[in-house]
């Protein structure tokens, strides 16, 4: 993809939109060139017409934003109802593994399938999956989002999950680097610390993403500190995202920050940050998309205090646009037009799919 030149050189910027249909305050949010990309919430969703006809006038106002969801399957999918598949937990997959390895891959790769199939018909370019943390069995927010304990059968049934869903035209994102799976807190709402030594994270939890390096479009950091490795939380450390996830394990794709809204997401050295300055420390230690959830409701003051805190930062060049950066976003969005609904739902790659996921 060439990279247009002028005002969209660099947009490092993924916010929320309100409701069900776009208001003025979220039209102009997105016609501002900082912003690349939308996430949805399950507020956004009332049913595919309405979700279709939502991401249509995005795309209106811009062609190139990455319209993105959560929706992994098992308890975090965002679109429930109106002929969207209830996708299994990924630990069911590893479960299934425990019996039949084989048909585990093949159950994963069906999962893929009608995932990126259903919200690609709805107009949504990317989804932010798979899990690849561990499953340690004490995590609250992991939890049944974890393929499995050992590295090696996440790494496995992550990839034909990937797969599928690259049949479909969606790229992935492998979270939460370097792993999740062993804090027992929440990052949501406190900042889990993890003691472990960096030898033994490689060795284990970080172990699929060096395994999946070439075949990761993107990657999130985790909301978690390793004080034996930074002081700073993951998302937010150059050691972890230039040093090792870049140097060490040879990832060339994009990297998201999490949600900076998240109360882990601004604590930097015993401070808290504001949003503006928390999205600009995530893309200085090596983000190249910086994450704000949930703030487009009610007055949406914090979201536009950061459109303009992030302006006056690039012209006092405290940021300076990326065109690398740019690049990796724009490899994120979907090469091919999108199948609609009726099309995707009569092919015999989804009705396949379909099959193999009902019958586990």
């Amino acid at each position: 993809m060439t990279l247009t030149t002028g005002s969209h050189t660099h947009a490092p910027l993924i916010i929320d939109v309100a409701g069900t249909e776009l208001n003025d305050a979220d039209r102009r949010r997105l016609a501002n060139p900082l912003v690349g990309g939308v996430i949805h919430f399950t507020r956004n969703w009332q049913d595919r017409a309405q979700m279709t006809a939502l991401n249509a006038e995005i795309k209106a106002i811009r062609p190139d934003m990455l319209i993105c969801v959560d929706h992994e399957g098992g308890r975090v999918q965002r679109f429930r109802t109106d002929g969207f598949t209830r996708l299994p937990s990924m630990r069911s997959l590893g479960e299934l593994w425990m019996e039949d390895a084989m048909r585990a891959t093949q159950v994963a790769t069906a999962a893929g399938q009608v995932l990126a199939g259903e919200l690609r018909a709805c107009g949504v370019d990317f989804s932010f999956a798979p899990v690849l943390d561990l499953d340690y069995g004490g995590s609250s927010v992991i939890g049944d989002r974890s393929f499995h304990r050992d590295p090696r059968v996440v790494a496995l049934l992550a990839k034909s999950v990937m797969h599928g869903m690259l049949q479909m035209g969606m790229r992935n994102c492998g979270k939460h680097f370097p792993g999740h799976g062993f804090v027992k807190a929440d990052s949501h709402v406190e900042i889990p610390v993890d003691r472990r030594s960096l030898k033994a994270i490689l060795e284990d939890d970080a172990r699929p993403y060096g395994w999946l390096a070439g075949s990761l479009a993107a990657v999130m950091p985790a909301h978690v500190i390793y004080p034996k490795v930074d002081k700073r939380p993951a998302g937010f450390s150059s050691k972890w995202l230039t040093d090792i996830l870049r140097g060490r394990l040879a990832f060339n794709g994009a990297v998201f920050s999490d949600d900076l809204s998240m109360e882990a997401g601004r604590y930097i050295d015993g401070k808290l940050l504001s949003y503006a300055d928390a999205a600009l420390a995530a893309l200085e230690a090596g983000c190249d998309l910086a994450l704000l959830c949930n703030q487009s409701m009610g007055d949406g003051q914090s979201l536009d205090g950061l459109l303009a805190d992030f302006d006056a930062a690039k012209a006092a060049r405290r940021w300076l646009p990326d065109a690398d950066s740019e690049k990796r976003r724009r490899a994120l969005l979907p090469s091919e037009v999108a199948t609609d609904w009726p099309a995707i739902v009569a092919s015999h790659g989804y009705r396949d799919a379909q099959r193999r996921l009902q019958a586990i």
